[in-house]
């Protein structure tokens, strides 16, 4: 059973910086793309970065430039290193992982999440 276990969320001022982390448990993960989504209130999920095994890195145009995902393929995990934050990066933060390539941005397409970390960001 895949666990994803995410942390670093919390409160910003516009301008700030937040990283988040995703440990991931349960299976062998070399051959998963890791990424994360986000989803603000009364909006859909939607993508905002990805990155396999290899380093091949998938950002969401909202967000390229701004954020960088990265990988710690020893430990299983995954940060978001967010820098420049906007009001509108306010939203619950989710963790996912799914067997294959890049490219995959639809929600639906990724079967594992973890419980989402807020991040706020307000003045």
């Amino acid at each position: 059973q895949v666990q994803l276990d995410e942390s670093g969320g919390g409160f910003v001022q516009p301008g700030g910086s937040l990283r988040l982390s995703c440990v991931a448990s349960g299976r062998n993960f070399n051959n998963y793309v890791m990424g994360w989504f986000r989803q603000a209130p009364g909006k859909e999920r939607e993508f905002v970065a990805a990155i396999t095994s290899g380093g091949g890195m998938d950002h969401a145009a909202s967000v390229k430039g701004r954020f960088t995902i990265s990988r710690d393929n020893a430990k299983n995990t995954v940060y978001l290193q967010m820098n420049s934050l906007k009001i509108e990066d306010t939203a619950v933060y989710y963790c996912t992982v799914r067997m294959g390539v890049l490219g995959v941005t639809a929600p639906g397409q990724y079967g594992d999440w973890g419980q989402g970390t807020q991040v706020t960001v307000s003045s």
